[in-house]
């Protein structure tokens, strides 16, 4: 007699399950986008460019810096590599999830180009049999909240005189969220403690490049971690 294998969970989640991955971050994506699109149209810019950037370049705090930068006229090269150095610490992120990645080469890809720090804490709560649909559809949700925030930024609060005090607010408490689901999913404090001992360390000794520092210590606690672990005891 022959039975069938079942699929596995993941690949049996509904698309509503997929759906409230995405929902805490768009809790942070559409009123920082919206901040974005505003402060981007009063820097000068026509709207549909502030939409543009959101879709192209989709790099949140880098978008924000080129706010100033394009409205003291900086060369495109300038901007560019600023965004670079910004943007950095996304190849450690990469490096991460180089196992989890899809196969095909198109959802890989886009992927690796929507791998926001918040994207990045979903997916690496996944289970391992999450299907590539899924996970594309998480990334492509996210960046779709970023683009809706910057729209209506771009369109309605250019035109509307609304306050936008206490919306920047919102990234730090979307960060509390992810790391909140983070230390649920790994049922331990050390990941939480690493990063914050050496964000602690990195702006005692280097705080004007307490960031990068601080995520090149995680990596090295992390490698550390990994080789300690795996050990085996002779019997």
């Amino acid at each position: 007699m022959t039975t069938s294998s079942n699929p596995t969970p993941a690949a049996q989640a509904p698309p509503s399950s997929v759906l409230s991955l995405s929902v805490p971050v768009a809790m942070g994506y559409v009123p920082l986008g919206m901040v974005f699109g505003f402060l981007f149209v009063q820097a000068g810019a026509p709207w549909w460019l502030a939409v543009m950037a959101s879709v192209l370049v989709f790099a949140g705090a880098a978008q924000f810096m080129m706010v100033p930068m394009l409205a003291a006229g900086l060369p495109w090269a300038s901007i560019a590599l600023a965004t670079l150095v910004v943007n950095l610490r996304h190849v450690f992120y990469g490096l991460s999830l180089l196992d989890k990645l899809p196969v095909k080469p198109w959802a890989r890809w886009y992927l690796v180009f929507a791998l926001t720090d918040e994207t990045y804490s979903v997916l690496t709560t996944l289970p391992s049999g999450t299907s590539t649909r899924q996970m594309v559809t998480v990334a492509l949700l996210n960046q779709g909240w970023w683009v809706l925030g910057t729209l209506l930024g771009a369109v309605i609060g250019a035109q509307a005189q609304i306050s936008l005090a206490g919306l920047d607010f919102a990234l730090a408490a979307l960060f509390a969220v992810l790391a909140v689901e983070q230390w649920r999913s790994a049922n331990s404090a050390a990941p939480l403690g690493v990063a914050v001992a050496s964000y602690a360390a990195a702006w005692a000794l280097l705080p004007q490049q307490a960031l990068l520092t601080a995520i090149g210590l995680s990596v090295l606690a992390g490698l550390f971690w990994r080789q300690s672990g795996s050990k085996k005891v002779s019997p």
